[in-house]
């Protein structure tokens, strides 16, 4: 529960900055809830005015009310972080409790007592729901990426990747040449005049071969004698 809260603005800024967003959660809040209530309780013919009536009656002291709550809050904060010089969720927690005593002084001791525990526990609740929210967006982005690489399949020909069949272009096929079929041409060759003669392969993969000329047979001659 170190961590700094690094989001919110500075101690002098703070409270009025939570002064305000506290009276605008109110007053947009009360004013929504008081409108439905005037509805409700208006006759009919007149629920829209007394719908608007209630929210001009009560809107604004509902957001006065929230104003109240944050603005102590808020000093209370600072006044923590001021005296422990180090911002972490336990002045928040603190803050909380002081407000709700500060602000049920009037009822007695006895009461004051309970709205602090009850502010306590409330910001307690909310500040380590907000740690395990935090910790649980953050997770898995810290964890380290596994890449699977792909291991070769036994008795594939040619060793390449699984999933390409062999001869195919990214898995060449690799043929082993044997030497029998050399000795036997220059064999073949020397008995009968040197065989066919072998040109070197294109760079196209194909071979070119030279075939021996024959003698053409006679023209025939359909002259008379």
């Amino acid at each position: 529960m170190g961590t700094p809260e690094t989001s919110r603005e500075p101690c002098p800024d703070r409270i009025l900055d939570d002064v305000g967003g506290a009276f605008g959660m109110g007053a947009v809040g009360g004013s929504a809830f008081h409108f439905l209530k005037g509805i409700y309780n208006s006759p009919s013919g007149t629920r829209l005015l007394g719908g608007t009536q209630a929210v001009r009656m009560n809107a604004p002291r509902v957001g006065g009310s929230f104003a109240v709550w944050g603005g102590l809050f808020s000093t209370f904060d600072c006044s923590m972080v001021y005296l422990r010089q180090k911002e972490d969720p336990w002045n928040s927690i603190f803050a909380g409790a002081a407000t709700g005593g500060f602000l049920s002084m009037r009822q007695g001791l006895g009461a004051s007592a309970r709205s602090a525990v009850f502010g306590g526990v409330l910001l307690a609740l909310i500040e380590g729901a907000g740690i395990m929210l935090n910790k649980v967006l953050s997770g898995p982005q810290n964890m380290p990426i596994m890449i699977d690489e792909p291991e070769p399949v036994p008795g594939m020909v040619g060793g390449g990747p699984p999933g390409i069949p062999a001869g195919l272009p990214g898995n060449p096929v690799q043929v082993a040449e044997s030497g029998s079929s050399d000795s036997d041409s220059s064999w073949f060759g020397g008995w009968f005049g040197g065989g066919q003669k072998k040109e070197p392969a294109t760079s196209g993969g194909s071979k070119t071969e030279i075939l021996e000329s024959f003698d053409a047979p006679p023209v025939p001659s359909f002259e008379y004698k």
